[in-house]
């Protein structure tokens, strides 16, 4: 049995977002060691308040004096506003302004949540600033801080389907400017690490997942609307997001100088057709696909946090349940596709 009990149906924002929050045991193991206060700086990403939240639930009830801070530039007040309801303290922060980013707290424990990602087509000097050159001020700054530090599973080359995808240790390949930019913030937080000796973790998330976007709500709309699945990217690995904030939080127990680097996904590689068909038994429409599987994919290898943390506990077919649901009864979604189905590195 889980060790979090999870509802058959999820019906509402509110509790999506409160499911998404709720810390596993493990994640509250982590949340108690944890000395000093906690920043989260990006906070307002899709990831940031939800993975706020869990870590305040999981101190009031095993750290009550951990501070939860998070930064942002909230470009969305109301956001703001959620955060300060769930007890997680706010600050409004342009964090590429040096003096915005030296004004900040000095927390003993920090997540770096900020970059850049969708619309970086055509505007690469920024592409490079935010997901560069930001993370080696915010490295420098938050020399004497543990990180723990996104990254993405992008920085690997595509790999063979049945390969099971690249571990930790295997070559990094990025394709695009994106990817590169982002082995470019992996970089920086390894030579600050080794310089300071601060201690790291850097996460290569690829992907997580909930009813609002991600990779499986791609594939059931597209089923929902009548629109071909595309099948060159032919496999993927996901996570339920809830899953990924709490082994953020696990991340905290491995920080290392060198850093530790660390795949966050689920533990399978999911073909895409199986994917779509699942989806077009539970909505009784058939997949339409377009296309044919290439030979290799973009895929990770999570054997090393299944290991540490255990396996995750939302099955792809529950998330799936959840998602055809929310579908059917026009949920709430962040409209942004992932572009999961592209070669070319370029979003």
């Amino acid at each position: 049995m889980s060790e979090n009990p999870l509802p058959s149906l999820i019906r509402n924002e509110d509790e999506l977002d409160y499911f998404l929050s709720t810390p596993t045991p493990g994640a509250k193991e982590a949340v108690s060691r944890l000395k000093g206060d906690l920043l989260l700086l990006g906070v307002g990403g899709k990831m940031g308040p939800t993975l706020a939240r869990m870590a305040k639930r999981a101190a009031e009830e095993v750290n009550p004096s951990l501070r939860v801070i998070g930064a942002s530039r909230f470009s969305q007040p109301a956001l703001k506003d959620r955060l300060q309801s769930w007890g997680v303290e706010t600050i409004s922060c342009d964090l590429l302004a040096r003096d915005a980013l030296e004004k900040l707290p000095d927390a003993e424990n920090m997540v770096f949540m900020a970059g850049w990602k969708f619309g970086s087509s055509g505007r690469e000097s920024m592409l490079w600033a935010m997901n560069t050159y930001l993370p080696a001020l915010v490295a420098e700054r938050f020399q004497k801080s543990r990180i723990v530090a996104f990254s993405t599973g992008n920085v690997y080359p595509f790999t063979p389907n049945q390969s099971g995808g690249p571990a930790e240790a295997d070559p990094t390949g990025p394709v695009g400017e994106y990817a590169q930019s982002c082995l470019g913030r992996e970089r920086m937080f390894q030579y600050f690490s080794e310089r300071f000796t601060t201690p790291c973790t850097l996460i290569r998330l690829n992907y997580a997942v909930e009813m609002r976007y991600g990779v499986l709500l791609d594939i059931g709309q597209k089923i929902f609307n009548g629109i071909p699945i595309p099948l060159a990217m032919g496999y993927v690995n996901v996570i339920w997001q809830g899953d990924a904030n709490a082994q953020t939080l696990q991340c905290f127990d491995v920080c290392s100088s060198p850093p530790k680097i660390m795949n966050i996904t689920g533990p399978d590689v999911l073909p895409v057709r199986w994917l779509a068909e699942e989806f077009g038994k539970r909505l009784g429409r058939e997949p339409l696909f377009e296309g044919a599987e290439e030979p290799n994919a973009l895929l990770s290898n999570a054997s090393q946090a299944l290991k540490l943390f255990g396996p995750p506990n939302a099955s792809v077919e529950q998330i799936i349940d959840w998602i055809v649901h929310w579908i059917q009864i026009d949920g709430p979604t962040l409209n942004k596709p992932t572009r999961y189905e592209g070669r070319t590195g370029e979003f």
